[in-house]
């Protein structure tokens, strides 16, 4: 155990190893027992795949616009894949044995996650209701403009980050799995659910990730919490564009649908904040500094006060007609 006095970043995360490979199995699924996209779409090698397109066409027909508009920016989100995976690896202090369990889990996490992307984008194609041009367009302009998180290389602000956009993420699939049902397209809700599962299984990582590291460091892990809730946590599409569009314009359309349609709106962002307050007893701690204290004070009281301007805001009305429907 090393004492939070002694500890650097780059020890501390050395320390982790052993921990993150006695749990990559329970945050991680082996290929043999992970389901695939083939799984859920049409397969083109039985007869009856020409029906089972028109079938899905049919049930596509009647999703709305705004759910139409949540699912494509998720997609692209998802598809930005390359931009997340290069960087985890820039982190600092992050050992780069490829046979260690930090790069294990790097190469894994990706290789669940690129199932997501591909999934939504072919359900998508097969819909008939999207312009993919457009969308590849945006996924290609993502990827190629990258993004800013603000977690500057370092890993504890990091695993803050991915502690709650993961569990971002698996409240916004899963919403638009519940709605894709209401809706009439059970196909869409299950492949959503599915995608939102993984979801929570890296959510989960990413916060033991952290409750470690506040047993190890809980000044400088402390810390850090405060200095990304200060930030405010961004999401990973917030440079998110069309065709003819600004950069990060297309983003907070995608997101107003997205607040109009429940998906994510920004009670959710408070609630995601309450719940890792509780997950990693931020009041409980102790080894705290002066500093550190006045960080827990402001992480404390930060869900009332956001909650506050929740209960203000209204949900946006104004509608967005976007390049990517047809």
């Amino acid at each position: 155990m090393i004492t939070a006095a002694l500890a650097s970043r780059g020890e501390v995360i050395k320390w982790m190893e052993d921990f993150v490979a006695e749990k990559m199995s329970e945050f991680l699924k082996s290929v043999e027992d992970s389901w695939q996209p083939a799984d859920l779409l049409p397969d083109a090698t039985l007869d009856n795949f020409l029906d089972e397109i028109k079938d899905l066409r049919e049930r596509a027909r009647d999703l709305s616009y705004d759910l139409l508009a949540v699912l494509v920016g998720d997609t692209i989100t998802e598809e930005a894949l390359p931009t997340y995976e290069s960087w985890l690896m820039t982190i600092d202090g992050l050992p780069q044995d490829p046979n260690g369990p930090w790069m294990k889990w790097n190469r894994s996490w990706t290789a669940e996650e690129n199932r997501h992307g591909d999934i939504l984008n072919r359900y998508l194609f097969l819909s008939g209701r999207i312009n993919m041009r457009e969308m590849e367009a945006s996924t290609q302009y993502l990827i190629a403009d990258g993004f800013d998180l603000q977690t500057d290389s370092d890993p504890y602000r990091s695993f803050v980050y991915t502690s709650f956009q993961e569990t971002a993420t698996n409240i916004s699939h899963r919403r638009v799995a519940q709605l894709a049902k209401k809706q009439g397209d059970n196909l869409l809700a299950k492949m959503c659910g599915h995608v939102a599962a993984d979801e929570a299984r890296h959510a989960k990582a990413y916060k033991a990730f952290v409750g470690k590291i506040f047993e190890a460091d809980p000044n400088e892990m402390m810390l850090a919490f405060e200095d990304m809730m200060r930030k405010k946590i961004v999401m990973p599409a917030h440079y998110m564009r069309e065709l003819g569009v600004e950069m990060g314009k297309t983003f907070g359309h995608f997101t107003d649908a997205a607040q109009r349609l429940g998906v994510y709106t920004s009670s959710d962002y408070t609630d995601i904040l309450d719940g890792l307050i509780k997950e990693w007893k931020i009041e409980g701690l102790t080894g705290l500094n002066e500093a550190g204290e006045r960080a827990r004070d402001y992480v404390m009281a930060l869900p009332a006060r956001l909650k506050r301007v929740a209960d203000r805001m209204k949900a946006p009305t104004l509608e967005y007609k976007f390049r990517w429907i047809a």
